[in-house]
């Protein structure tokens, strides 16, 4: 089987890049802090404390700050760049071993198989279809020099966070501020109106079904409702992805990853990074708290500023974590890259364990715990994580969707234990 296809062979376990491996399973894990609102409460409540069901009183108001500041945009940041740094890990290694380019084509074709079923069998907050896509436009520029890729991702990733600064900003100044008053601008208030009952009107139908309907009905609302939206969010966030791959394909062509920066200079630009991306990201959490967390400026918030404000502190949390990885082979590291090495299968297990704990047919806790509560779901789910990923790496090459991934990629039957 190897002879037929060299590039098929497994990646053993002295060339993974454990940094890669660790920052993942960070990342992986932060993924679900960031998403449990969404799984827990009407999906609009997300971005807006507003669209809870229960009561948001002042610690949820601070724990919203926590999320704003330290998870919300940062762990996906971090899994985009891990995502862009794997294509080129991907890339080399098929190279080297003979194979041909295209089966990284087939990878990602695979990976739109697994986010679409995942988008409309478990959860409408999927990512991979978006990876998948982002990933298939990311290729053109696998082979630019990492300059390149630096400049180009960082030049498109400002252009459109400004874009989404100066449209949302607009919006909630029209809404919120006498510029709505203004017939040029008056329609961008009738806008979000429209957009808030819209999303609430979805809201009572999300409750409705979470809490008393069927499994099929659940994917029903996927099918029906929301049937396009992963091509909304490709749209909407692709200025946003797809550079921020190119700039993981730069870093890891610098060496962030490997130990090929001065560790010294990489642990300074890292703490800077971390430093002034947390203080300017917390400076707009407390201006969106003063202004009411409304609709508008917690949408301007997230859409807008943070896209801008969390890329310091993405840059440098990746540049700490890659210094740490190396180091972290304690009780805990050990299970944390694990955790990153089952990656595909702990973010998809996640979404299925949730289904479970909070639809009506399982432990039917949708729209039941505030905030806080959320949280100690979010830690049980982790503690599983953990608990699982190293026994069973332990006992198998890869983990339970990597190994199918990997043998639909490569059309043949791959050896699991």
């Amino acid at each position: 089987m190897s002879a037929a296809d060299p590039s098929a062979l497994p990646t053993a376990t002295g060339e993974r890049l454990v940094s890669l491996d660790f920052i993942r399973g960070i990342a992986v894990m932060g993924i679900l802090a960031a998403n449990i609102v969404a799984f827990g409460q009407p999906y609009m409540a997300y971005m807006w404390p507003g669209g809870f069901v229960t009561a948001h009183g002042p610690v949820s108001d601070w724990l919203w700050v926590a999320q704003f500041v330290f998870v919300d945009g940062k762990m996906r940041g971090l899994f985009t760049l891990l995502f862009g740094a794997g294509l080129v890990l991907f890339a080399d290694r098929v190279t080297v071993r003979g194979g041909s380019t295209w089966v990284q084509v087939r990878r990602l074709g695979w990976l739109l198989v697994f986010g679409l079923a995942h988008y409309y069998l478990l959860w409408r907050g999927d990512i991979l279809t978006l990876y998948a896509l982002c990933g298939l436009i990311a290729l053109f520029a696998l082979r630019l020099p990492a300059v390149h890729q630096l400049a180009a991702g960082l030049t498109v990733y400002v252009f459109g966070a400004v874009l989404n600064s100066v449209q949302y900003g607009l919006m909630w100044a029209a809404s919120e501020m006498s510029l709505g008053a203004d017939p040029q601008y008056a329609p961008l208030a009738r806008d979000a109106v429209a957009m808030l009952d819209g999303e609430r009107a979805d809201a009572l139908r999300e409750i409705a079904i979470n809490t008393r309907g069927s499994y099929a009905d659940y994917v029903a609302h996927a099918l029906g409702d929301h049937r396009w939206n992963w091509i909304d969010q490709f749209t909407h966030t692709a200025l946003e992805t797809v550079p921020f791959m190119l700039v993981g394909m730069a870093l890891y062509r610098a060496g962030l990853f490997d130990g090929r920066i001065d560790r010294r200079t990489q642990a300074r630009w890292g703490w800077w990074g971390l430093g002034a991306g947390t203080a300017m990201t917390l400076a707009l959490a407390l201006w969106a708290v003063a202004d009411g967390l409304t609709y508008t400026g917690t949408m301007f918030a997230f859409l807008g500023p943070q896209t801008l404000t969390r890329v310091p502190a993405i840059l440098g949390l990746a540049a700490l974590l890659a210094l740490w990885a190396p180091r972290a082979t304690g009780w805990l590291g050990r299970r944390v890259t694990a955790a990153g090495r089952m990656a595909f299968s702990n973010y998809l297990g996640t979404s299925l364990i949730m289904l479970v704990v909070f639809q009506s047919w399982g432990l039917n806790l949708f729209g039941a715990l505030d905030r806080p509560k959320l949280y100690l779901v979010v830690l049980l789910a982790w503690l599983a994580m953990l608990a699982w990923s190293q026994p069973w790496l332990a006992r198998f090459r890869y983990g339970p969707l990597e190994w199918l991934w990997r043998c639909l990629t490569y059309g043949r039957i791959f050896p699991l234990r």
